[in-house]
């Protein structure tokens, strides 16, 4: 299986479980890997045979930007899902990070990953 890869997708959302998050926001950093068989794209060399990242990029922002969650595990989970909706794409890896988030103790970066195949 073939991967394409996007890292540092950042997006400000309004995402938390608490109320500050939820109404101030913060910025959302998203890598995703998404498995697909890129062999017909390579043969090809047309944009239609493969999974066009720039969409796919524009999907995830919009999953952040578009929506609420309290967990990020749930959004991690949403934007896997939007990833499958594409018909090429078998697998999605998404980690999402909070690089602002607000902690007790120092910390540069809390991510939550999750992977999601096709049923």
């Amino acid at each position: 299986m073939d991967r394409i890869e996007i890292r540092g997708l950042r997006a400000f959302g309004y995402h938390g479980v608490y109320p500050t998050e939820q109404r101030e926001g913060q910025t959302f950093v998203v890598d995703v890997d998404v498995d697909a068989d890129l062999a017909a794209a390579q043969a090809s060399d047309q944009l239609s045979d493969t999974v066009d990242y720039g969409e796919l990029a524009r999907r995830l922002v919009a999953g952040i930007t578009g929506t609420r969650f309290d967990l990020v595990e749930a959004l991690a989970g949403h934007l896997a899902d939007l990833a499958l909706e594409h018909p090429k794409v078998h697998s999605a890896r998404v980690r999402v990070s909070k690089p602002d988030v607000a902690l007790p103790v120092e910390c540069s970066d809390i991510g939550v990953v999750v992977h999601r195949t096709r049923p």
